[in-house]
């Protein structure tokens, strides 16, 4: 059975991205970046949108996803939102998100600073040969470590997912490059809100989203989630010339053990490409809207 709240595109978004001057900055620069310029959101309206400085609009990832999926899926959810109960399910099912999600931005933030500040300390940041600096495994561990014993206390109803992102991220994550950063690429009219760039298990780096439910997702979803990271791959490519070499899609679960999905670098190419098929079919559409 496809999951509804899928499509209802489910994202904690946070501080977004505007890049006036891609292509004559290095990787590193690229980086800081993210963390220092805006692309606003605007909820306004029936659907989530960004809009840049000179109020050019692009239309979000997972409202694509949404309008160009199946029509068994499309059928499906509108079968879940005539249940008397949907309403409630929905609202649940984002705050859990939202808790689930600042707690893992919570730990990767304050771990990123701490290990920035260790390692710029001690000149021992490590150039690789993807033109990404890293500091020390050692030390993004010993950072992680110190963020998670200071995040605050989660809900008890999102506590389980929540544990599941933090042991995740504690036990797997080696680098981290970029935390919840916007992506858009210019001409294709779309933007998005990636939740981290990161080394997992040494290896890296990989586009990463976090996602919660109940219970394991089908391959179904699993696939849609895919192609979301696609366009995030595609937008940080398009405004950093940084390259995703790997994928990750990992669902929190009530139970505390994520379900993962890992996508390799030919894998990420084809979710590249589903997503480009996907956005281009909606902008179709939106020009017969428009017409």
């Amino acid at each position: 059975m496809v999951d509804p709240f899928l499509f209802y595109g489910i994202l904690i978004m946070g501080t977004c991205i505007y890049y006036p001057f891609m292509g004559t900055l290095d990787k590193q620069n690229a980086l800081a970046s993210l963390r220092k310029w805006t692309l606003i959101q605007d909820n306004s309206g029936p659907y989530r949108v960004y809009r840049d400085e000179k109020n050019n609009v692009y239309s979000s990832v997972t409202h694509i996803l949404k309008e160009t999926a199946p029509q068994e899926s499309k059928d499906a959810l509108e079968r879940w939102i005539k249940r008397p109960d949907s309403e409630m399910e929905r609202d649940v099912a984002c705050e859990r998100g939202r808790l689930s999600h600042s707690h893992a931005e919570y730990i990767l933030k304050l771990a990123s600073k701490f290990a920035r500040q260790s390692a710029n300390k001690r000149n021992i940041w490590r150039t690789g040969s993807d033109g990404l600096e890293r500091c020390p495994k050692k030390v993004t561990q010993w950072s992680l470590s110190k963020a998670a014993q200071s995040a605050p206390k989660v809900a008890w109803s999102a506590s389980g997912y929540a544990r599941g992102l933090r042991s995740f991220i504690l036990e797997r994550v080696t680098a981290i490059h970029a935390v919840e950063f916007s992506v858009y690429k210019e001409g294709y009219g779309f933007a998005g809100t990636a939740d981290a760039l990161l080394d997992i298990d040494g290896e890296g780096p990989f586009i990463v989203d976090w996602k919660t439910a109940k219970e394991a997702r089908s391959d179904q979803m699993v696939e849609q989630f895919c192609c979301q990271l696609g366009a995030y791959s595609l937008g940080l490519k398009s405004l950093t010339h940084i390259e995703p070499k790997y994928g990750a899609v990992i669902i929190a679960r009530r139970s505390g053990k994520p379900q993962i999905k890992m996508l390799n670098r030919l894998e990420l190419i084809g979710a590249e490409t589903e997503f480009l098929r996907r956005n281009e079919l909606y902008q179709k559409q939106l020009e017969l809207v428009t017409v």
